[in-house]
């Protein structure tokens, strides 16, 4: 599949309106293959950043996880950056989300934390273990190495 969209350009918005469907299971498996088919800040999705951040409230958790890992590739303007701050917030609140679907959220606000270093302290308390108590060993591992990054590079 990616390799039919890679060299069938052609079908690329087709594959980006799927992508934000809910035209289930089509929706999420088009944003997974579009995620390995885009560049860096690609110019064919940045039209639909938008959208995709209206619509991801919606999805289920796989298929939050694949924009989210979509829009983690784009260069986003300040008020979008806001939306997907909070977005990510919101779902790694959530401890009965699916691991993978919280870790792609940490990952985006520590993306942003680091950006914006004024951001570090006010999510330090989205770094308790209250919020690791769901997850399973090997993924709370990644993700204490993750903190430890954070909390490194704000020394």
């Amino acid at each position: 599949m990616i390799v039919f969209l890679k060299t069938h350009p052609q079908y690329f918005n087709e594959a980006i309106r799927l992508a934000i469907s809910d035209n289930q299971p089509f929706a999420w498996r088009s944003a997974f293959v579009l995620f390995d088919c885009i560049d860096e800040n690609d110019n064919r999705v940045k039209k639909q950043i938008n959208t995709i951040l209206n619509c991801i409230k919606d999805k289920k958790d796989g298929h939050q996880r694949e924009l989210l890992k979509i829009l983690y590739k784009m260069k986003l303007n300040k008020q979008q950056e806001g939306i997907v701050f909070d977005i990510c917030i919101r779902l790694w609140e959530q401890i009965g989300k699916d691991p993978s679907v919280r870790m792609t959220a940490l990952k985006f606000i520590i993306k942003t934390a680091n950006k914006y270093p004024e951001l570090l302290e006010e999510i330090s308390f989205l770094l308790q273990e209250q919020y690791l108590v769901t997850l399973s060993p090997g993924v709370k591992n990644s993700i204490r190495k993750m903190i430890n990054e954070v909390i490194k590079q704000d020394e």
